[in-house]
């Protein structure tokens, strides 16, 4: 079921004092990818002059239309389309996992592409998505994320130095934790219990710690007795989020190389389950996992003529 809404915004982007402006109608749909929710807008029909504000405007949860942040869908000259993703705080990211599977679903289901394998031009390199395809709808999207690589950390001075199973000191309390990039930061924190973490409070603590100067985005996991892993994420710009698509694939990364799990683990997050697999062939990790269209919108902004 698709549901239509229409937005007026009270604040323009333009100085007040200005005659000559005008009101633009963009088009824009809610989406999301295990409970992670962006706004999607096609930028083949709709140019967007300022990204960075109308992330923070419309992600805003009761005066704008609420979300993690904006996605933005282009043209590439290297790949079938490109992404760019902001977060709610207007702070550009070079990648995301959920987004890029919805981005797969709006592509195939708007008819933008026939194709079940596209290619996505992302900040960290090229994507690319297969779509799993059910009675002409997408059902799941497979998304090569790349290969992992270590992320160098600061450690007060020390230069920058890979972090596996390394202690991080929060004011009176230390957490072990290993530090992985999937094109974008993360470092992920084994617990015994999952629920006994204060994330509001010890997220944006480790997020800008100062090991981490560009901060990070902060995982949480707790391997369970049946080999799945329940993870929680307080994600760099945004804060606490329903999934985290990079994030459960470091998880995946950082529970095989600490020798907790196997190349193949269900990711078990707020908004739902992603599988994450990290080939041991091509060394590429693969995350599969669903996609979600809320609704389609319309939104007024102003522009100077």
């Amino acid at each position: 079921m698709s549901y239509i809404c229409k937005v007026k915004q009270q604040k323009d982007y333009i100085n007040p004092n200005e005659k000559n402006k005008m009101i633009k109608t963009v088009r824009f749909t809610k989406m999301h990818g295990a409970g992670n929710d962006y706004i999607y807008v096609d930028t083949m029909k709709y140019l967007i002059n300022n990204p960075e504000e109308l992330s923070v405007l419309w992600s805003a949860p009761h005066t704008g239309i609420g979300s993690d942040g904006l996605v933005l869908i282009g043209r590439s000259d290297k790949a079938d389309f490109s992404m760019r993703i902001f977060n709610a705080d207007g702070s550009e990211a070079k990648m995301c996992g959920n987004a890029s599977r919805c981005i797969g679903k709006y592509l195939y289901e708007y008819g933008l592409t026939s194709r079940t394998s596209i290619t996505l031009d992302t900040l960290s390199g090229i994507k690319v998505l297969k779509l799993h395809i059910e009675d002409n709808k997408v059902d799941t999207v497979t998304v090569d994320m790349g290969i992992p690589t270590d992320e160098l950390v600061n450690f007060d001075g020390q230069g920058l130095k890979t972090m596996k199973e390394q202690p991080i000191p929060v004011e009176d309390k230390s957490f072990i934790g290993t530090a992985i990039s999937m094109g974008n930061p993360h470092v992920v924190i084994f617990v015994d219990n999952i629920t006994q973490i204060d994330l509001p409070v010890i997220g944006p603590k480790i997020e800008n710690h100062s090991f981490f100067p560009g901060r990070i985005n902060v995982e949480f996991a707790q391997i369970l007795e049946n080999g799945e892993i329940r993870m929680r994420v307080w994600e760099r710009g945004s804060g606490i989020t329903q999934a985290c698509g990079t994030g459960a694939c470091a998880t995946a990364v950082a529970a095989f190389i600490t020798g907790r799990a196997s190349r193949k683990s269900s990711i078990i997050m707020d908004g739902g389950t992603l599988t994450i697999e990290w080939d041991e062939k091509s060394n590429h990790v693969l995350m599969t996992g669903g996609a979600t269209r809320v609704f389609d919108g319309e939104i007024e902004i102003s522009e100077i003529e």
